[in-house]
């Protein structure tokens, strides 16, 4: 391994950079504040500086591979993925039936993250080979087979949030790799309507049927359906929702301060250093702080898409695909849950929660975005 030549330094994507690191920036000062009132004596905002310093090193390291590489290894990376996947739902750590992390000595992550990236990188392979052969169902199928295997352990750990997550990256990266729109729209739709079908019908039909031959559990239907009307079970499912939105009308224009947000520090916001740490941001930073928040992710949004459209073949082109996929419906769900017109599906804000795997694996996928971007022109000599 070498690294970077000046010429390819000269094509870092620095708005991506400072935008970045802007991100980064603003959740490293929210941190202290949400973690606060976090049970347990492990200090939380020091391991999240940890784990971004951390994430930081891992991006060096990957810019100065070239992405091409990673190509090579693709296959091993999909086979390495399932496996994982596999053993977290035999051996995994977790409670109350569920299991989502492994731990190897000391150092404890989630599989399910770093499978997102690893599923980008292999699947990006995959289609790269059927240019032009993305028409029918039939040759569809072999694209949900791909993504539907990793996706199916991971909603069998349970984890139906990171599962749909997969979901966006099948559909935007077969788009982007010039799949039948009409067909990938109709498929989609489909899809959404059966999925409101198996709501409705574990909803209408619980009182009937035994719960076991249905795939979801309650708290999960409950998670999905809250958000229609939460106050119609202010106590229970709808809480976190109605709790959440107070906090955000409560922040005003400007905010009530850091450390001086009352729902944040009184508890009344769940895993508010995790999944709802934006509701921290609209109660303490207020709506110009969440707002400069959301303009950031956006920016960063468009500078992707930016690195993809001048990237030098199709494998790169649908990596960042992939990636910016996974970002944006993050980023949607996560406000759009804090907010109450999404359901609630335990996803975390990128670069933002409070997560060492998440936090780290999401700096690796940018760092392969800013290497694909570095190498967008052949060097000359």
């Amino acid at each position: 391994m070498k690294l970077p030549e000046k010429e390819m330094l000269k094509n870092i994507d620095y708005p991506f950079v400072l935008a970045l690191l802007a991100i980064l920036g603003l959740s490293i000062a929210v941190m202290p504040s949400a973690a606060a009132a976090v049970s347990g004596a492990t200090d939380h905002a020091a391991l999240h500086m940890r784990f971004i310093l951390g994430g930081l090193v891992v991006m060096l390291f990957v810019l100065a591979v070239d992405y091409s590489q990673w190509q090579s290894y693709s296959k091993y990376l999909y086979v390495f993925t399932i496996m994982m996947l596999f053993l977290v739902i035999f051996s995994g750590l977790g409670g109350g039936g569920v299991q989502r992390w492994m731990e190897i000595g000391s150092f404890r992550f989630q599989p399910s993250e770093l499978a997102k990236l690893l599923t980008i990188i292999a699947f990006a392979d995959f289609l790269t080979k059927r240019q032009g052969k993305l028409e029918n169902l039939k040759q569809f199928l072999p694209c949900f087979v791909f993504i539907g295997v990793p996706t199916l352990l991971i909603f069998m750990q349970p984890d139906l949030g990171t599962a749909l997550v997969f979901i966006a990256i099948l559909f935007g990266m077969m788009f982007i790799a010039g799949a039948n729109v009409k067909l990938l729209v109709g498929l989609f739709t489909g899809g959404l309507a059966a999925a409101i079908g198996v709501i409705y019908a574990h909803v209408r039909l619980l009182a009937e049927f035994d719960r076991g031959i249905l795939p979801l559990r309650d708290y999960q239907i409950d998670r999905l359906t809250s958000f229609l009307d939460p106050h119609a079970d202010p106590a229970g499912a709808g809480f976190h929702i109605i709790q959440s939105q107070i906090a955000i009308g409560s922040g005003g224009l400007t905010g009530q301060g850091l450390f001086q947000g009352p729902q944040t520090h009184l508890n009344f916001i769940p895993e508010h250093h995790t999944d709802f740490i934006f509701s921290v941001v609209g109660e303490e930073l207020g709506f110009i702080g969440a707002v400069i928040i959301l303009v950031l992710y956006f920016f960063l949004i468009y500078r992707c898409i930016n690195i993809m459209a001048q990237a030098k073949d199709m494998f790169g082109i649908l990596i960042v695909a992939g990636i910016t996929s996974m970002l944006l419906f993050h980023i949607l769900v996560n406000v759009g849950m804090t907010i109450g017109i999404m359901p609630i599906t335990g996803i975390p804000l990128p670069l933002f929660s409070y997560g060492g795997t998440s936090m780290i694996t999401n700096l690796l996928a940018l760092g392969i975005v800013l290497s694909i971007g570095m190498r967008r022109k052949k060097l000359t000599f």
